[in-house]
């Protein structure tokens, strides 16, 4: 009953933002816009999202192999071209983690291991992401006049960056208390592994690339929708708008994210002086990529071992093991 009414929730979360942003798009106009070009920038957008997606791949076998479930590229490729078709289909923008840890661990790397993998390789990728909003603070402000915009964006970034810098410092904590209870251990143990990884010399800088890269790969995404409708807006306003809507999206509040994204975009947009509709705009057609890269990743589910096998295929090795 309890899921049953968490569902429903979030159902109505992204059927009343949508509703409330759609009210703003004029689809005959925006179908207008399209034309050739139109198609090749999606095109882009598409191929950047599958490029995100491998090197999101990348980092999170680095950080599985410390976590004791080495994946192979092929295959952590393959899981995470199926979680981006579950993050369209589960009722929130995470859903596709839970299939992964279910992959790895149904796989043979245990429920622990593959739980540690998908949870470390997320607050990375969070701290990541609140270190690149604070970072372009500076220029924030000077796009985002709104007082309102203004607060918001500092309380939703540096909430993140606390929640992240707590999460590692709470791995240096050698208080007893810790390790006995199960909520604390399992946080704690997460936190050890992270700060490993993060302060590593060896996989440290790596990690660190990746995550940006990542980041920076979603504003490239966006850019090209920008372009596919010729909207006027600059690269380095979406550079600025496109963080912070990101980690708003990441609550898995609604399904797939569709409706906070929109909410969200419309609102950013709105407080940086351009028109909402036309974050509304980008939000849609960005969801869109998101959702073709995603029916890409059912065929992937289709036809892979796992589903066939329910599961029971065995984790690739790889040829090369990370260094300890």
């Amino acid at each position: 009953m309890r899921r049953i009414l968490l569902l429903s929730l979030k159902i109505i979360v992204s059927a009343a933002l949508l509703y409330l942003a759609l009210r703003k798009v004029d689809f005959h106009e925006l179908a207008s816009r399209f034309n050739v070009a139109s198609v090749g920038w999606i095109g882009l957008a598409i191929a950047a999202t599958l490029l995100q997606i491998f090197v999101g791949v990348l980092r999170w076998r680095i950080v599985s192999a410390e976590c004791g479930a080495p994946l192979g590229v092929t295959q952590a490729t393959r899981f995470n071209l199926i979680g981006a078709f579950f993050n369209q289909t589960l009722p929130s923008s995470i859903g596709g983690d839970a299939v992964r840890l279910w992959l790895v661990a149904r796989g043979g790397a245990g429920w622990r291991a593959a739980t540690y993998s998908i949870f470390v390789d997320r607050a990375i990728g969070l701290i990541a992401l609140a270190i690149v909003i604070v970072a372009t603070l500076p220029w924030s402000y000077q796009l985002i006049a709104d007082p309102h915009g203004r607060s918001a964006l500092l309380l939703v970034d540096f909430a993140a960056l606390a929640a992240g810098v707590g999460f590692l410092i709470l791995g240096r904590l050698q208080w007893p208390w810790l390790k006995r209870w199960w909520a604390t251990h399992h946080v704690h143990n997460c936190s050890v592994i992270a700060n490993r990884v993060i302060f590593s010399r060896e996989r440290g800088p790596k990690v660190a690339v990746l995550s940006f890269l990542v980041h920076f790969l979603a504003v490239v995404i966006a850019w090209c929708v920008v372009r596919s409708i010729a909207a006027p807006v600059l690269f380095g306003q979406v550079f600025q708008l496109i963080p912070p809507v990101m980690l708003i999206t990441m609550m898995p509040i609604s399904i797939a994210g569709w409706g906070v994204r929109e909410a969200t975009m419309g609102l950013a947009f709105g407080y940086a002086g351009l028109v909402s509709a036309e974050g509304v705009n980008v939000s849609l057609l960005f969801g869109a990529v998101s959702f073709i890269v995603g029916a890409f990743g059912g065929l992937v589910w289709i036809f892979s071992a796992e589903k066939a096998a329910k599961g029971s295929a065995p984790i690739e090795v790889p040829e090369e093991k990370l260094p300890h």
